[in-house]
């Protein structure tokens, strides 16, 4: 029997600084607001963008990282997954929420001028690192180009390498 798949994908900006609480076991459980923006052209021809706001939460390490990088106007890539939730509020009406429960982060951009820079010491020629759940930490792999032969492909291998 196929099982569903509850999967999602944000490339954004925050709209404000992370918001950092810790559960009575000490857990950080850390609270974005994500603007993504989308550009399409009207009949007439007329640039018209929209912007949604989503609300992502980050548990555990992944939490702390969050918290510790990133900033108002940061640039973040999240995959996780949706959540929709009910809760009564203080004034006793039934309330609903609806958050994306993020399991992997990117932080992306430059750290020019304007925000989302944050207080990140300056490295040159750094890899991107990718951050997922449980609090791994991978470096992406470094794509760099191989001369090509004369013939227009790479033979830097040896007839050792071949496995038949």
């Amino acid at each position: 029997m196929a099982r569903g798949i509850n999967k999602v994908i944000l490339v954004g900006n925050l709209g404000n600084d992370p918001e950092t609480k810790y559960t009575q076991s000490g857990m950080a459980v850390t609270r974005i607001s994500l603007a993504t923006t989308s550009v399409r052209k009207d009949r007439e021809g007329n640039t018209q963008e929209r912007t949604e706001w989503h609300r992502v939460v980050f548990f555990g390490k992944l939490g702390e990282i969050v918290a510790e990088y990133l900033r108002k106007g940061s640039q973040v890539y999240v995959e996780g997954e949706i959540r929709y939730d009910k809760y009564t509020g203080q004034d006793g009406q039934e309330r609903y929420s609806t958050d994306i429960v993020a399991n992997e982060m990117q932080m992306l951009g430059g750290r020019g001028g304007g925000e989302g820079g944050g207080e990140r010491p300056q490295r040159s020629a750094a890899p991107r690192r990718e951050y997922g759940g449980g609090g791994q930490q991978r470096n992406a792999p470094a794509q760099s180009p191989q001369p090509a032969a004369e013939g227009g492909f790479n033979d830097s291998f040896g007839d050792d390498d071949i496995p038949f």
